[in-house]
């Protein structure tokens, strides 16, 4: 009887296993089935959260894209800020932001001023010019000044300037690079005035936290900088190094502008030969452009 017993608990044991697995097979089938049916209705199975869809007029919902998502975000910034008619409400616009978030967008995360540049561009493309040439032209140059992205472009033809340009930037590594000697030299001055003061110092950077945090961050690396900015700028005053493509050819150019050892540099403009293609460029540090004056015939 025990053995029939044991037999029979297999048994049973053998049969839900099997069951089990015939719900879940069919449960596959179902979920493939209604995949299939999905796709075969021109629908979009979507598995992310808070997805940012629209109705389309057969009343389908429909994914859209990142690059439909931040041009409707810009237009609503464009219709709020500048007719003053939004064209949607508070809610749709923070699930739309949010959802550029989440995306990893670029578009919600620009300055006041890269967005109002954005629209001011959108505008024209369309044909409604909201600001003038000359307001347009001092948003750009501020832009580059303050080292944005958004407006750097490369080689091009200007309709209204009749001109090749390109744009430039600052070139911080070399920036960074004029002021290494002065850099050593205050570390050297460092050295020989803790040697003449008997390591003193030393003691303070030494001593127990949190004074030798705020020595060391607070007394001896700002005196560090301040020593080796004027030292920097005993040489080179009012030193700006720009980078940027040549109209031409597209090799990378570089320009200095600021004055050596009292002996008074270019500030506006500056005239320069390309090293590739040998034409002449002149380099605008006011508009951070950079024009071709006359291309040359090296390959």
């Amino acid at each position: 009887m025990a053995v029939a017993k044991v037999s029979g608990t297999k048994w049973w044991a053998g049969r839900r296993r099997r069951d089990g697995r015939g719900m879940e097979t069919r449960r596959k089938r179902s979920q493939t089935w209604k995949r299939a049916t999905a796709a075969e209705d021109g629908g979009t199975v979507d598995s992310k959260v808070l997805q940012y869809c629209d109705i389309s007029q057969r009343g389908k919902r429909s994914q859209r894209t990142l690059g439909e998502m931040e041009m409707e975000f810009i237009g609503a910034m464009e219709k709020f800020y500048y007719e003053g008619k939004p064209n949607m409400s508070n809610e749709e616009f923070d699930l739309l932001k949010e959802e550029l978030m989440w995306e990893g967008s670029s578009v919600v995360m620009l300055s006041p001023l890269e967005q109002r540049f954005l629209e001011v561009s959108m505008a024209y493309a369309a044909g409604n010019a909201v600001v003038t040439d000359q307001e347009y032209d001092q948003i750009k140059t501020e832009l580059k000044k303050q080292g944005s992205s958004v407006v750097l472009q490369g080689p091009r033809c200007s309709i209204r300037t009749q001109e090749v340009v390109s744009d430039c930037q600052l070139d911080y590594l070399r920036m960074t690079l004029l002021n290494l000697p002065a850099t050593l030299l205050a570390l050297g001055l460092l050295f020989v005035a803790d040697d003449l003061s008997g390591f003193g110092i030393t003691y303070l950077v030494e001593l127990p936290e949190p004074w030798g945090f705020f020595t060391t961050w607070g007394l001896v690396l700002p005196g560090l900088y301040l020593v080796a900015s004027k030292l920097t700028s005993v040489v080179l005053r009012d030193a700006e190094v720009l980078t940027g493509p040549c109209p031409n050819c597209g090799n990378d150019t570089v320009s200095f502008f600021g004055d050596i050892l009292g002996v008074s540099g270019n500030r506006e403009t500056n005239t320069i030969k390309c090293d590739k293609c040998a034409s002449t460029l002149e380099y605008n540090a006011t508009k951070r452009e950079i024009v071709l004056k006359e291309a040359g015939n090296r390959a």
